[in-house]
């Protein structure tokens, strides 16, 4: 291994440590290694083993897709493989999301990448995307542009500005996690649709504090209500399933039960 690789991959540490807010000292004990040696890493003085670079990526809880930048940059081959989701390696998988997915109904769920692009839906509610416009239904469909976008659901949801934050809050915090690009530029794109939509009233505070941030949008000339919960596979160790999430919809009160009931038994459009 070159010195030149050396350093790079001792950049790259340094970046990530920083970003959680670590001292070398504390990645240091973290890692059961010499603060002395933590520096020469980073530096580039000292050549890191790849047990070494996966033992502190996995301290500084570095994302999979990132530890095999990492390995590259200290000039050693990735070794968490990436497959497409119809692969026949995840077919386990791609079931065990496909039951998830359809124990759902009659409720909406999806299944989104790290850039928050369904790869897997239920097509559960159909009538909660009627009159978006059909760009944004287009491939690859990107659940924040479809939910906030004013040519989207964003003009339906009725605490627009309140789930609007939230989303804004749950990219930052990915972002923090993943130092992904392509989440930076999301996030720009989503606080856009705040500004493009100013007649919004702001948030007013509940009477009791709320312990989740509903979704409320009007589906069929009435409001549903829901709240959403997120699950991810456990110790993954592939990229792909790494990065999926399942985001499911789940109703937050008796009249979003009634609703989605009667909506569900009418015929397919």
């Amino acid at each position: 291994m070159s010195m030149t690789a050396s350093a790079a991959v001792g950049d790259h540490l340094r970046e990530w440590r920083l970003r959680r807010r670590m001292s070398q000292l504390d990645l240091a004990c973290e890692a059961e290694v010499s603060s002395r040696h933590l520096s020469f890493v980073e530096t580039g003085r000292s050549q890191p083993s790849r047990d070494m670079i996966l033992r502190l990526a996995e301290r500084l809880e570095v994302p999979m897709r990132e530890r095999n930048v990492l390995l590259v940059a200290g000039g050693y081959a990735p070794v968490f493989p990436e497959r497409s989701l119809d692969a026949p390696e995840l077919a386990a998988a791609k079931a065990a999301l496909d039951i998830l997915l359809e124990g759902m109904k009659p409720y909406p769920a999806f299944a989104v990448d790290r850039h928050w692009n369904i790869v897997a839906s239920n097509s559960a509610l159909p009538q909660l995307y009627d009159g978006v416009d059909p760009v944004l239904m287009a491939r690859p469909v990107n659940a924040l542009r479809l939910s906030l976008h004013p040519k989207g659901l964003g003009p339906r949801i009725v605490n627009f500005a309140e789930w609007h934050a939230h989303v804004v809050d749950r990219l930052r915090h990915q972002i923090d996690l993943t130092a992904d690009a392509a989440l930076i530029e999301l996030l720009d794109e989503v606080r856009s649709y705040g500004r493009a939509q100013p007649g919004r009233p702001r948030p007013t505070p509940a009477a009791a504090p709320q312990m989740i941030v509903p979704f409320r949008v009007r589906v069929g000339g009435e409001v549903a209500s829901f709240f959403t919960t997120t699950m991810v596979f456990g110790t993954p160790v592939e990229v792909t399933l790494s990065e999926l999430a399942l985001e499911s919809f789940f109703p937050a009160d008796t009249e979003t039960v009634a609703l989605v009931k009667r909506l569900s038994a009418l015929p397919a459009a």
